[in-house]
């Protein structure tokens, strides 16, 4: 029984690494886009989802779902040790979260 479990085991994981390819793929993209044409004069190639989301948004995004861990102080570029405060304070006792996403939606947080 447990020569089977190993076994399976080991055959997945052969299995699944040689599935991927060991060295970098280069790929080349068409641009079709009115962002991807204006990121052709560049020679870099950005994502429509990319330009949407700015730093404001993924700012609120993460201030919204992952305020009580400082996920929106530190993608902002916050002190480390005002960013660890934040999270053992919980949000400096919730006044502090509200704060920064009143600072962040208004776009006057440092970082912006």
């Amino acid at each position: 029984m447990n020569f089977k479990i190993i076994f399976s085991l080991a055959l997945l994981l052969m299995i699944s690494t040689t599935t991927f390819a060991g060295f970098p793929v280069e790929r080349v993209a068409k641009a079709t886009t009115e962002v991807n044409a204006a990121a052709e004069a560049s020679s870099e190639l950005i994502s429509p989802a990319a330009v949407a989301a700015d730093r404001q948004t993924v700012a609120i995004l993460l201030w919204l779902f992952l305020g009580a861990f400082a996920a929106h102080r530190w993608y902002l570029g916050s002190p480390i040790l005002w960013n660890i405060i934040f999270i053992l304070t919980a949000g400096f006792f919730i006044v502090g979260w509200v704060i920064d996403g009143i600072e962040i939606i208004t776009g006057t947080y440092p970082g912006l």
